[in-house]
């Protein structure tokens, strides 16, 4: 346990941010580390320097996230690992990141992901006709171009939805930058009234995701989220989420 940490929620603990060098693994760097664990970060070699503000603060672990050997190293004896599942070019990124966080995390570490509202877990989610036209179309020219591929983080997904580890996939809506508004809202379903207003605080959805680590109530579970603060949340407090 380090100095200073006593009392703290994360002392004495490891989590790793995979994809620590993004603005939202940025965040969740912070937050982990006002929390008192100890941090490791993944991210490619060629994006380190974005971490320069925490240089003697968090280990770093340069290389591709979706290579086992590289978070077979990250992972080891973390309490919890926290994904930035990124649907990146033609290579399986999200998948093979989602795969090896799974075959080498600890067997009771708590597994958090991130990932949007697109994804669905029991086919419940209700969407409105532009989300589901902006989805399809950019999704299939992304893929044309080779520089995105949802199809895999839908997969990446369903791999994490049939594990048997203490998982949690946080869906979050369109993110924003700006002060907090506090820990955002959740629904089990997109098309819940309380989720209308689609936007969300990218610090505040950084926070989600580094206090599920401790809420047991997340396991299993695939939160879609929106901000504390937002008029459709507003609107709707005290009700389902």
């Amino acid at each position: 346990m380090k100095p200073g940490n006593a009392g703290q929620p994360g002392a004495g603990k490891k989590v790793c941010v995979v994809g620590a060098s993004g603005k939202l693994g940025r965040y969740m760097v912070q937050h982990a580390l006002d929390r008192g664990y100890e941090v490791v970060g993944v991210c490619r070699e060629q994006s380190v320097p974005k971490l320069a503000d925490f240089d003697g603060r968090i280990t770093v672990i340069p290389g591709a996230t979706n290579t086992p050997e590289v978070i077979a190293r990250a992972v080891k004896g973390c309490d919890a690992v926290l994904t930035v599942l990124v649907p990146w070019g033609r290579k399986r990124y999200a998948s093979g990141t989602a795969q090896a966080v799974l075959d080498h995390a600890r067997q009771d570490a708590r597994l958090v992901f991130s990932c949007g509202w697109h994804i669905t877990r029991d086919g419940k989610d209700v969407y409105p006709r532009t989300f589901k036209f902006y989805a399809a179309v950019f999704g299939r020219l992304a893929k044309i171009a080779g520089v995105v591929d949802v199809d895999d983080q839908v997969e990446a997904c369903r791999r994490i939805f049939a594990s048997d580890a203490r998982w949690t996939v946080v869906r979050g809506s369109d993110l924003e930058e700006g002060d907090s508004q506090g820990l955002p809202v959740w629904s089990r379903h997109v098309g819940d009234p309380i989720l209308a207003s689609n936007m969300t605080r990218r610090v505040d959805y950084a926070r989600f995701m580094v206090e599920a680590v401790e809420d047991d109530d997340l396991v299993h579970e695939a939160p879609a989220v929106v901000g504390r603060l937002t008029p459709s949340a507003l609107a709707h407090a005290g009700g389902p989420a």
